[in-house]
């Protein structure tokens, strides 16, 4: 009898504590329940900006600063990429792809789902207020209307006082 292949799910990291709820609220509902046989094969990817555009259009000394700044990018990401390793450690979870690309996260996130043929991308949510996502832009936004998959934005409740 022939195995299907499994569906990809691909999850989005970076070093937020909610990017990271996301993940672990994921593995919780659809990876830990399943040890062995979950339903999807799991794609974690990490965008890590370039260093240019953490600079921004800076003037003269910009390229005096480039590699600290290339550095303590890679620096983030390595930890990122840690941190994620130990959450899908911590619940069991084994079977897994990170990757770190570089790039803004709305446009890697997207192209990762196109290069893995994920049926399903998730996101955390920041909660940002409406001026704050039209100043900053808003990653889920953007791949809920972008992304050529289900999109899942996963929110941590708010606690009531």
């Amino acid at each position: 009898m022939e195995t299907a292949e499994k569906s990809v799910m691909v999850v989005g990291v970076d070093d937020s504590e909610l990017s990271f709820y996301a993940l672990e609220w994921t593995l919780d509902h659809f990876f830990a329940p399943f040890p062995d046989t979950a339903p999807f094969k799991l794609v974690i990817v990490h965008a890590k900006p370039s260093p240019a555009i953490a600079i921004g259009l800076a003037g003269p000394g910009a390229i005096d600063v480039f590699p600290l700044v290339e550095a303590d990018l890679k620096k983030v990401a390595a930890g990122v990429v840690e941190k994620a390793h130990e959450i899908c450690s911590s619940r069991s979870v084994t079977d897994v792809t990170v990757e770190v690309v570089e790039g803004d996260a709305r446009n890697t996130l997207c192209e990762s789902v196109e290069k893995h043929h994920a049926s399903i991308l998730v996101v955390g949510s920041h909660g940002y207020g409406a001026i704050k996502r039209a100043v900053l832009g808003s990653v889920s936004d953007y791949c809920a209307h972008h992304a050529h998959c289900t999109v899942m934005i996963v929110k941590k409740p708010k606690i009531k006082h």
